[in-house]
């Protein structure tokens, strides 16, 4: 009480909070001392992330054949029968950016004075005419088309500029199609010979492939609030025939972006930002916030993947590729817990020591300290008892084909230690030359497609908040009616929520990511019926 009582007088002697404000904050569920933290973070900043080095295969990612993921694949499918598995969905917010060129062509197409290739040259834009070439053979083109036909009686007769014009206007028209405000794994994705599917549909149809034991399998949705009857409706739909099909029974579950999670905004001389109202403004906390719904879920082997990252053809190489990391996951395991009961069973010698340190190094990319042959035997046991008791993750790495977005690379830490990390450009300080030649040496890409373990040698689920890198979060500059405003985003879900994980980056093949970014994606091969290719 005492405490609270301190933060509470902090608050408002500092930043001039009221009992208003601590109405507010409270409704939200969050602590006092997080949104200090906040507020400190805005005032000192947080440091850049420091890449000694990118990942490369042999120094950080492994590289195996088609039979070493077909070895593991093996493995994986032998024992997952006594393991219960998960495949875990980051599925929360709309689609807005994937209609961003679309949006921007309606607001600013001078529609009474201009053709439309008239608005491209104009604009440079080299988005539009993507999406005019290929427009037949997106999945959603004909329930467009149908309704346009039943709103204009004279849809035939009107000019082709014409058509386009109230097309793309339908699709993104809150009283018509409203794609960009619904979520991702709501909209037409894939054309089959019978029926248009979602991205929905095909986690489901992915889960039953590879993330199944015992004919169940399990899904796991986050999801914004006012989306959830949108997905079960899907569901809803779509769930017998593929448990039907697959002779998987598949449970279903969903989660919301904790309240507590969200942080609070500040204007430019960091003093907390207000509404006109006088209310304090919060904002989601970013995918990071999700380590939390993991923190929640139960299971002995879970799958992350992003919602859009589906595909209408080669289930069987993706299914391949899933088990395999799977497979691999389940193989060090296996060793890191023998190790672990063996030093509670006091069967480690100093002459064990050597063999589990290369294991660590070479398998598992835990470095040690120059120094670390002077410890006594009691020291090096604790080292490696703290080092392996921790959550597992193997993350599949594509080589890099120019898409933004994080990458694996070795990080030097606050203190002095070099791990393995995924970061994200947004981390790095491309200012300082230095880091910006390493972040151009970085040779692949993180596609988010990553096994997880979450129990520890005894059966026990770990606190995952104990192991976020929290120095590893994000300060963002966006706008609230018009005003600039100062954001804070928590550490990545995969970024620093996993820093202190066991991580093994493993290089997977391009057909494995096959996100949908913009809605042009969708006319890749990838994403197109095999009998048009």
């Amino acid at each position: 009480m005492e405490e609270s009582i301190t933060k509470k007088d902090t608050l408002i002697k500092r930043y001039g909070f009221t009992e208003a404000d601590f109405e507010q904050i409270k409704t939200h569920g969050i602590a006092l001392d997080k949104i200090e933290s906040e507020l400190l973070l805005f005032q000192s900043g947080i440091p850049k992330i420091n890449i000694e080095k990118p990942a490369t295969i042999n120094d950080g990612i492994v590289k195996l054949d088609i039979d070493e993921f077909q070895f593991f694949a093996a493995k994986f499918d032998n024992i997952k029968s006594n393991l219960k598995l998960k495949k875990f969905v980051p599925a929360s917010g709309a689609a807005t950016r994937m209609f961003n060129f679309l949006i921007e062509f309606l607001n600013e197409f001078d529609h009474e004075n201009e053709t439309i290739n008239a608005y491209i040259n104009r604009k440079k834009d080299k988005n539009l005419p993507v999406f005019l070439a290929g427009i037949e053979k997106f999945p959603f083109y004909e329930e467009v088309k149908t309704k346009l036909k039943k709103l204009y009686s004279d849809y035939y007769s009107l000019e082709r500029n014409e058509k386009t014009y109230l097309f793309i206007k339908s699709m993104l028209n809150p009283n018509h199609f409203d794609f960009a405000n619904k979520p991702k794994g709501a909209l037409a994705f894939h054309k089959y010979f019978t029926h248009i599917s979602t991205p929905i549909e095909e986690h489901l149809n992915e889960c039953v492939f590879y993330a199944s034991s015992n004919s169940v399998s399990y899904l796991h949705f986050t999801v914004s609030e006012n989306h959830e009857s949108l997905f079960k409706n899907i569901i809803t739909q779509v769930k017998d025939e593929v448990e039907n099909k697959s002779g998987t029974i598949t449970h279903v579950s969903f989660s919301y972006q904790h309240k507590s999670t969200d942080t609070i905004a500040v204007e430019h001389k960091n003093k907390p930002f207000r509404r006109e109202n006088g209310q304090l403004v919060f904002r989601p906390g970013g995918h990071g916030a999700l380590i939390n719904n993991l923190n929640e879920l139960d299971a002995d082997v879970i799958f992350i993947k992003n919602i859009d990252n589906v595909i209408q053809n080669h289930i069987n190489e993706i299914t391949l590729y899933k088990k395999g990391l799977a497979g691999i996951m389940i193989d060090l395991q296996q060793q890191i817990f023998q190790i672990l009961t063996d030093i509670d069973n006091q069967n480690i010698t100093e002459n064990d020591i050597a063999n589990i340190i290369s294991f660590m190094t070479k398998e598992l990319n835990i470095l040690v300290m120059d120094d670390f042959h002077k410890y006594t035997l009691d020291n090096k046991i604790d080292f490696i008892k703290n080092k392996l008791n921790r959550p597992i993750r193997i993350c599949g790495m594509v080589k890099n084909e120019g898409e933004l977005g994080g990458g694996p690379f070795w990080v030097r830490n606050l203190k002095g230690n070099l791990t393995l990390q995924i970061v994200e450009s947004s981390q790095i300080d491309i200012n300082n030359f230095e880091q910006a030649e390493v972040l151009k040496k970085a040779t692949h890409f993180n596609p988010v497609d990553l096994v997880c373990a979450i129990k520890n040698y005894k059966g026990e689920k770990f606190n995952l908040l104990q192991f976020v890198d929290s120095n590893t979060g994000f300060i963002v500059h966006k706008k609230s009616s018009g005003k600039d405003l100062k954001g804070y985003e928590l550490p990545g879900l995969w970024n620093g929520a996993m820093a202190k994980w066991i991580s093994v980056f493993v290089e997977v093949p391009l057909v494995t990511f096959n996100p949908v970014k913009t809605v042009n994606d969708l006319l890749k091969p990838a994403h197109q019926p095999q009998y048009e290719n």
